[in-house]
């Protein structure tokens, strides 16, 4: 009997290189998420350190400068936290949007192994027939086939 052979085995292929592509766009997504906490974690941090510095500078001799600066930077740290809050939201959406892909490609990719594992239970229960009939067929040859004895008889 012919071998198995899956006639939409490309169409499977595309669906595997489709999902591994999703799967690296996650990851990516995933990173660019990390990467903007650690830089909003980091601002809040350059922003407590500017707080800290203006209580100790109040607390201390009064430099008036200093305190103006110091007031500056935390209005500058504070804007820059909503920018990046903003900038982890929009990277968290994007690893939303990427998560549904791949999930969305997993499904497709599945869903052609089914239907690749259905074809090939298919093919075994052809094969497994065709087999019963061969050997049907060797036994009734084998059985009605009159023997020597018989035949001179």
């Amino acid at each position: 009997m012919k071998k198995f052979r899956y006639s939409m085995e490309n169409l499977l292929q595309v669906k595997k290189k489709l999902e591994d592509q999703a799967k690296i766009a996650y990851g990516m997504a995933r990173l660019r998420l990390t990467r903007e906490e650690e830089k909003l974690e980091q601002l809040k941090q350059r922003k407590d350190g500017y707080e800290n510095e203006l209580r100790s500078l109040r607390s201390a001799k009064l430099d008036i400068l200093k305190i103006k600066q110091c007031e500056q930077a935390i209005n500058v740290m504070q804007l820059s936290i909503k920018q990046q809050i903003t900038a982890v939201k929009n990277a968290a959406h994007r690893l939303e949007i990427s998560r549904i892909r791949l999930s969305d490609a997993m499904v497709e990719r599945k869903t052609q192994e089914r239907l690749k594992e259905k074809a090939f239970d298919e093919y075994m229960l052809e094969f497994d027939a065709e087999e019963r009939k061969e050997v049907d067929e060797l036994n009734s040859f084998n059985y009605s086939k009159p023997t020597l004895d018989e035949e001179d008889r």
